[in-house]
């Protein structure tokens, strides 16, 4: 199976490294560039600075034996997300805004590929792993939000981005598709 991470930043980075037992191709997208300030909170080295991200987190997996990765430094667009997304049998989507979500969600309804979204409140004091069916992408982005940057949300990440792995390893293992609602004091299922 090929599983398209898109957007690893704070949630995607660590879900990765904790699917990375999978027999299956992880594949990545994202834009941006690893800063130092990204170094607190998402799974990346010191030597991973200045580089793009999708291309860091490859080149970390691919000093693991036997992990299978691809790297696509690039931004999702209607443009080039059906060429992304082709042959994947899992879309999981760990954006950190409504455009992408939705542009990604458009095209995995289009298509019927399942497609699992995880993100936590602007706040930091909840996080939801859901499936498509069950998701509607908001559109509470707004300038000034707060973000996972700076490692305040650490905690509550290192749990929503383990229970996304654990959802999507179950998925590949069975197909079972599993909500849940995580905080730092529980993880409840939302749905059986």
């Amino acid at each position: 199976m090929r599983i398209l991470f898109c957007g690893v930043g704070a949630i995607g980075s660590h879900a990765v490294m904790l699917c990375r037992n999978l027999e299956a191709t992880l594949a990545f997208v994202d834009f941006d560039r690893v800063e130092s300030k990204n170094l607190l909170a998402q799974a990346y080295v010191k030597p991973s600075l200045g580089k793009n991200k999708a291309e860091a987190l490859k080149l970390q997996l691919l000093n693991l034996h036997g992990v299978k990765a691809e790297a696509f430094g690039v931004r999702l667009t209607a443009e080039n997300v059906g060429q992304l997304a082709a042959g994947a049998g899992l879309l999981v989507d760990c954006f950190d805004n409504a455009a992408s979500r939705k542009l990604l969600s458009d095209h995995a309804r289009a298509n019927s590929i399942p497609l699992i979204h995880a993100g936590i409140d602007g706040a930091g004091t909840f996080g939801l792993v859901r499936w498509d069916e069950r998701f509607t992408p908001d559109a509470e982005d707004k300038p000034g939000q707060p973000t996972c940057e700076g490692g305040a949300h650490l905690p509550l990440l290192g749990v929503l981005s383990a229970t996304l792995a654990r959802a999507i390893q179950d998925f590949v293992a069975s197909g079972t598709r599993r909500d849940a609602m995580v905080s730092l004091s529980s993880v409840t299922a939302t749905n059986q």
